[in-house]
């Protein structure tokens, strides 16, 4: 049996794999230990195989940040994170899983620009968040060695039924809306349980190293609002030749960007040895708008 220690009680992420691996309780005994406040350095990890640090600051700066708020993205993304994986290893945990973000190649390109990554894409962050998560990748590198397995994960965006982030806000504007425009752009999402499963094969396979995990199909924004609305038996009508329009107001806001612009995975690099897209694009939306049959 794999002992797993979720750092970051409470969270989305660790609260969804710790449901998700009921499935295996013969296989795998999973703790969460809230990292809030110091009380955690006093936590025994010894005994544990593989340490899952998804505790950390969301980005959901859309302006400028506060001198505050950028602080407190180094004190929880990067040095947390450090002194996490450094008590992981001093007490001989095998393996240490980070979430990391694809916010380290920088933001969306505009609409109407492509933004593919590939491998030789060089990391690129836009705002302190994002460099508060390469600095920590650096951080754990450096930590990695023979017995210290080091896993990096750069997921895109992450969704599923109770998700917070943009997919929220598409779901509101699809159930509402009848008419969206209709804008032809390229981004790469992950479903929660697809995400699930590639961390369950993570440990089970004991690797090390760093991986693009990504649904097996691209999406479009607005098809995309179409597919929820159509859940919700809302017929939406995609309106084409808005595109001019959302440029002119992304002039004023990097939210249409954010919505509308291209960030995408090559799909060579999100591969793997083993299945772990389990949810396609269709069903995953059933399950997060929570009227599938």
């Amino acid at each position: 049996m794999k002992k797993i220690l979720i750092t970051g009680a409470g969270s989305y992420i660790g609260t969804s794999f710790e449901e998700y691996m009921k499935q295996w309780p013969e296989k795998y005994q999973i703790d969460t230990l809230d990292m809030i406040g110091d009380g955690w350095m006093k936590y025994d990890f010894s005994g544990y195989d593989t340490v899952y640090h998804v505790a950390g600051i969301a980005h959901s700066d859309n302006g400028k940040i506060s001198k505050e708020k950028a602080k407190l993205y180094y004190e929880v993304n990067t040095k947390l994170t450090i002194r996490t994986a450094m008590k992981a290893k001093k007490s001989g945990v095998k393996q240490f899983i980070f979430m990391s973000s694809a916010i380290v190649y920088g933001d969306s390109a505009p609409i109407g620009k492509m933004k593919m990554i590939t491998k030789e894409t060089p990391v690129k962050p836009a705002n302190c968040y994002g460099d508060s998560k390469v600095r920590a990748e650096r951080g754990l590198k450096k930590l990695e060695d023979e017995n210290f397995k080091v896993v990096i994960l750069r997921p895109p965006m992450i969704y599923g039924k109770g998700s917070k982030g943009n997919y929220p806000l598409m779901s509101r504007l699809a159930q509402k809306m009848p008419i969206f425009p209709y804008v032809d752009n390229c981004r790469s999402m992950l479903y929660i349980e697809n995400l699930m499963e590639f961390v369950r094969l993570m440990i089970e396979n004991e690797e090390r190293g760093t991986f693009w995990p990504q649904n097996a199909e691209f999406s479009n924004t607005s098809e995309l609002v179409k597919m929820i609305a159509a859940e919700h038996c809302n017929r939406i009508i995609l309106v084409k030749g808005c595109t001019f329009l959302l440029k002119v107001a992304g002039m004023a806001t990097g939210l249409v960007d954010k919505a509308f612009g291209n960030l995408a995975y090559d799909q060579s690099l999100s591969e793997y040895k083993e299945n772990y897209r389990v949810v396609n694009l269709r069903r995953s939306i059933m399950l997060t708008e929570d009227v599938a049959k």
